[in-house]
């Protein structure tokens, strides 16, 4: 295990600045998660810390010990790509010892190494098939266990199960997870899936354009997101955005409605947005006198749950509730938002005002 840390850390292509100026400290046997859209630079980042990206400006450690100038063979890490990159003419057994064997590492270590990552990995019956004779988890596998064998200080994962269809992947992540939990080494593992950064992770970092926009724990994530950049890229349906403007002991939607919003005292008339997440919104009666009037644009039938996108005058919401409604396409509803539950932003995107965590519907 080892800790790693990135100090206004840059990458230029010329005088093209792709990485700005990025600080972060992973603890040691943390399982860290880069997430952010495609072109964000999580994928540079990680191939910096790798030693296949020369460093810019700033300053790489691991456990403790500047790594800039070091080689990727010598930096105690071990990657696992988007593609396998397995030997196709070579044995399962063959392409989770070449590594050692490149390295010198004496025949029985490598035996016992290979023999080990194989029973975690529960490919034992696979080591004499090649690569051609394998399904796409089979080759996965196989990937992560010639990262296992080398017993690097910290693993490194870029979009490692993007090749595989969607039950793979959940069946995947949960072995991903559960190798992290036996092997206790630090993971920085890439996606732009924020689903697999949620289940997955012990650290989120989520990164825009080349910067970090907020680093935690995902549920601290989740509740408090530090801006509208977050707040909308975690979370499956998005969170709600609706614009507002500061009204007396609250906050006035563009419907005219009023919402009550006590703290803090918004005395500007600035505009702000609101942001509710769909689990968080209640589904009253067209009768009912509380919340939006509105109409039922769709509704996406899950199985566990149901999603409604719902027109309102204030803009549109969608709505994710447990279980079966009646609900149909073109139905009156209204829609209550609980004020404990909704989160402020400011003009610059900024939080003015996190919501309670985790509010429940009565």
């Amino acid at each position: 295990m080892a800790t790693l840390e990135l100090e206004r850390l840059v990458k230029r292509y010329g005088t093209v600045e792709v990485i700005h100026g990025v600080d972060l400290a992973v603890p040691s046997g943390a399982f860290c998660v880069f997430v952010g859209p495609s072109g964000c630079g999580k994928s540079t980042l990680l191939r910096m810390i790798a030693g296949l990206e020369t460093v810019s400006a700033g300053e790489i450690r691991i456990a403790g010990r500047r790594v800039n100038e070091l080689p990727a063979a010598r930096r105690g890490l071990a990657m696992v790509f988007q593609s396998y990159a397995l030997y196709p003419h070579m044995t399962v057994r063959q392409n989770l010892a070449f590594g050692l064997e490149n390295l010198g590492t004496p025949r029985a270590e490598i035996a016992r190494r290979v023999a080990e990552a194989a029973r975690m990995l529960r490919i034992e019956e696979l080591l004499d098939r090649r690569p051609k004779a394998l399904s796409g988890g089979q080759r996965q596998r196989v990937a992560i266990g010639r990262a296992v064998v080398r017993e690097p200080a910290i693993f490194l994962f870029d979009e490692p199960l993007s090749n595989l269809d969607a039950e793979l992947r959940v069946q995947m992540r949960i072995e991903l997870k559960a190798l992290h939990e036996r092997l206790g080494n630090t993971m920085i593992y890439v996606t732009h899936d924020q689903v697999e950064a949620m289940t997955m992770a012990d650290l989120i970092v989520v990164l825009s354009k080349g910067r970090i926009e907020q680093a935690g724990p995902p549920l601290e994530l989740y509740h408090r997101p530090a801006n509208l950049f977050v707040a909308g890229f975690l979370g499956s349906p998005k969170m709600n955005f609706l614009p507002v403007r500061p009204a007396e002991g609250g906050v006035r939607l563009a419907s005219g409605d009023r919402l009550a919003m006590p703290e803090p005292a918004l005395g500007t008339e600035a505009e702000l947005t609101l942001g509710v997440r769909p689990e968080h919104l209640a589904l009253a009666p067209a009768e009912a006198g509380a919340g939006l009037a509105g109409r039922v644009r769709l509704v996406e039938h899950l199985g566990a749950e149901v999603h409604l996108h719902v027109e309102t005058g204030a803009g549109t919401l969608t709505l994710r509730t447990p279980g079966e409604w009646a609900a149909a396409a073109g139905d009156r509803v209204r829609v209550v938002i609980p004020p404990e539950a909704c989160h402020l932003f400011g003009p610059d995107g900024r939080v003015v005002r996190s919501a309670c965590r985790g509010p429940q519907r009565g």
